[in-house]
């Protein structure tokens, strides 16, 4: 890995690395980032076991001793358990769309049920069903045609194994909820919500009061996805502006 490395960014579920890449294009030649394949995305879709240990050790071995840390959605959620297990390597932390998870124990089971029987049919489905079915979920609506065709394009990298497999390792209720650690956070932090992603951005507010040095980006005009939508306004705030 080169040294210069200087920004990791983790993808959502059902995304690759690559859907980073307007991001790391507005960031410029002169801000190297990285954006790797989780476990069961991409080209990382053989890869087990997709567990959230497998994923920080992973990330673990690609990042320099000091790094910024940002993700999108299950990237987002991954981004946080990872900021609190690396012991001050995480420099700063942008989170887009994302949560601390579901801190109810009933609500979070009834999640991990339903995300359960949704592992079961992307088995069962094509890429191409699944991809189409998935562009459909609600907290995706209203997103730009070239934004859709590229998430599209991008969902067909992951098998549905390995997507089944993300999806029971690494989904809302397979992870711990991490809202009572929220304070731990010393590094900055850049929650980022779309102005669309009204649940999102309620979700921010509430991370940003329990986190010591956070603030809210809204990204105006922006959905769930800021980062497809906007990819020069994230990249700012990853580049910490």
């Amino acid at each position: 890995m080169a040294t210069d490395c200087r920004a990791i960014l983790l993808h959502g579920f059902t995304h690759t690395g690559r859907s980073w890449e307007p991001v790391i294009k507005a960031l410029g030649e002169g801000y190297r980032a990285l954006a790797p394949d989780i476990r069961g995305h991409g080209t990382s879709s053989h890869r087990e076991p997709v567990t959230l240990q497998a994923v920080i050790d992973d990330l673990a071995a690609i990042a320099p001793r000091r790094f910024t840390l940002a993700g999108y959605s299950m990237g987002g959620r991954i981004a946080l358990h990872a900021a609190l297990a690396l012991c001050g390597r995480v420099e700063r932390l942008v989170l887009v769309g994302a949560s601390p998870g579901i801190a109810d124990p009933v609500a979070r089971q009834v999640r991990r049920q339903a995300d359960e029987r949704l592992a079961d049919q992307i088995e069962r489905a094509s890429p191409e069903e699944f991809a189409t079915s998935w562009a459909a979920t609600p907290v995706l609506a209203g997103q730009p045609p070239s934004v859709l065709a590229a998430a599209h394009e991008d969902r067909l990298r992951s098998s549905p194994q390995g997507l089944s497999r993300a999806l029971r390792g690494l989904g809302t209720g397979a992870l711990a909820p991490l809202w009572d650690r929220l304070p731990e956070l010393s590094m900055p932090v850049a929650v980022v919500v779309g102005t669309r992603d009204e649940k999102f951005r309620e979700i921010a507010g509430r991370m940003s009061a329990a986190i010591p040095d956070a603030r809210v980006a809204v990204v105006p005009g922006a959905g769930h996805a800021a980062h497809l939508e906007a990819p020069e306004l994230v990249a700012a705030r990853i580049a910490g502006g």
